[in-house]
């Protein structure tokens, strides 16, 4: 299912820096680069309509999605939007573009957002572990949070079990979206009714809209899956059978169960070690008030993911196997039924001067050379036909993908020759975004 990004309600036309020059480049149409396209996507169309909630930026890994997604929070709330970016990226380079000392589990207003549109924006990085924390401290009582938080096995579950950091990105983006619902708080340090531990003083859920920046993952169906995956683990036969215990009484699970069952965890204990089958054991009888919770959520998020006022946006760079990885993630959107509102192709190549091709770029390079004196003239001919060919392999790999998928929304990014690392550098990005 694709979502139309011809969406209504833009907010401030002309207003906020640069607005008039986009709106010529827009109408222009075409890439970076003065390539048309097809199927052009609008983005300020989307994060202008207020029925636009969340945005969720995916893709493999690599390929820019932590810039998109700060780019589109910065743009969106100078648009006029109150927005908050949710990152999972920890490179501390995201924070100082923001201009904030760091970035945490806690949204911090980002300072340097022109307020000339009435927005503003939140920043955030999402703490696997905390928010597992904050999960268990919300659904069980507070004598059994504390075996839990305290239990070895939970502490490496919490921490590394595969598909963790994807299920508690999606737990994060639940809890910001109910206390958006709830509207504007601030916070005591005494937490909130959504199990989202705040420091005090902290403004929450004065947003409008929610980017979030999937974290990278070696397969696209890993974001997809996590949550389902781990609520059937911890819903799963084995562990299960470990909390019967606690469940029907040890007195009675000795009547009860029968002597394969203890069979079966005498065999545990001897591949595991018996001290760390009775961690999984005394956390699985502790989480046992909690069974149900994990796979309940799972089962919102994703109806949350399908909402209309979610949009996904699918990143990739011009490459073979970003945009195979893309390509798969489309269609597994499409199978899931998950709104998606388009492509953005990152770092694409732009040749700086047009009408001269590679071929007689280099046949000039090499007269130049002939004639002697001109050795800088010469390289940068090179150079410019060196460009020229990786731009024409990107245009003929994006067209493979726009041929396969000819219905798909999309916007291109032009390469930039350095990190984006403050907010002129994100502006820049948001920008471009908006060139459809």
């Amino acid at each position: 299912m694709t979502r139309g990004a011809g969406g209504t309600g833009s907010r401030r036309s002309d207003t906020g820096p640069g607005r008039r020059e986009e709106g010529a480049e827009r109408r222009r149409g075409g890439d970076p680069d003065g390539d048309p396209v097809r199927h052009p996507m609008d983005v300020d169309a989307l994060l202008d309509d207020p029925a636009t909630r969340v945005i969720v930026c995916c893709g493999s890994g690599g390929v820019g999605k932590t810039t998109t997604a700060a780019a589109l929070g910065l743009r969106a709330a100078e648009r006029g939007r109150r927005a908050v970016v949710l990152t999972i990226d920890p490179a501390r380079r995201l924070a100082q573009s923001m201009g904030l000392a760091e970035l945490d589990n806690t949204p911090r207003e980002v300072p340097g957002v022109d307020p000339a549109a009435g927005g503003r924006l939140d920043a955030m990085m999402l703490d696997m572990k905390r928010t597992f924390d904050e999960v268990i401290e919300l659904h069980a009582a507070p004598e059994k949070a504390a075996q839990i938080l305290a239990n070895p096995f939970y502490q490496a579950l919490s921490s590394s079990f595969a598909g963790t950091q994807e299920y508690m990105a999606m737990e994060k983006l639940g809890q910001l979206r109910a206390m958006a619902d709830a509207g504007p708080s601030t916070s005591t340090g005494t937490g909130t009714g959504t199990g989202a531990s705040m420091t005090p003083g902290t403004s929450t859920g004065a947003w409008d809209l929610i980017v979030v920046d999937t974290p990278p993952s070696r397969s696209a169906l890993d974001f997809l899956d996590a949550p389902k995956r781990l609520g059937s683990f911890l819903d799963g036969r084995l562990i299960k059978l470990l909390s019967m215990p606690a469940r029907a009484g040890q007195k009675a699970y000795l009547k009860v169960v029968s002597a394969a069952v203890t069979g079966t965890t005498t065999a545990l204990s001897k591949v595991v070690g018996g001290q760390t089958l009775r961690e999984v054991q005394a956390f699985v009888a502790a989480l046992d008030t909690v069974f149900g919770g994990f796979r309940q959520r799972a089962e919102r998020t994703y109806e949350l993911l399908q909402a209309p006022g979610t949009a996904f946006l699918v990143v990739a760079a011009p490459e073979p196997d970003a945009l195979r990885e893309a390509s798969y993630f489309v269609e597994r959107l499409a199978a899931d039924r998950m709104p998606l509102a388009g492509l953005v192709l990152n770092r694409v190549e732009v040749t700086p001067v047009e009408g001269l091709s590679a071929e007689r770029a280099l046949v000039a390079a090499e007269e130049l050379d002939e004639a002697g004196g001109h050795e800088l003239t010469a390289g940068l001919l090179r150079v410019h036909a060196d460009r020229t060919r990786r731009r024409e392999r990107e245009r003929t790999l994006t067209a493979g993908f726009t041929h396969a998928h000819p219905e798909i929304p999309l916007v291109r990014v032009a390469a930039r020759a350095e990190d984006v690392h403050d907010l002129p550098g994100l502006r820049a990005v948001g920008a471009d975004l908006a060139k459809s």
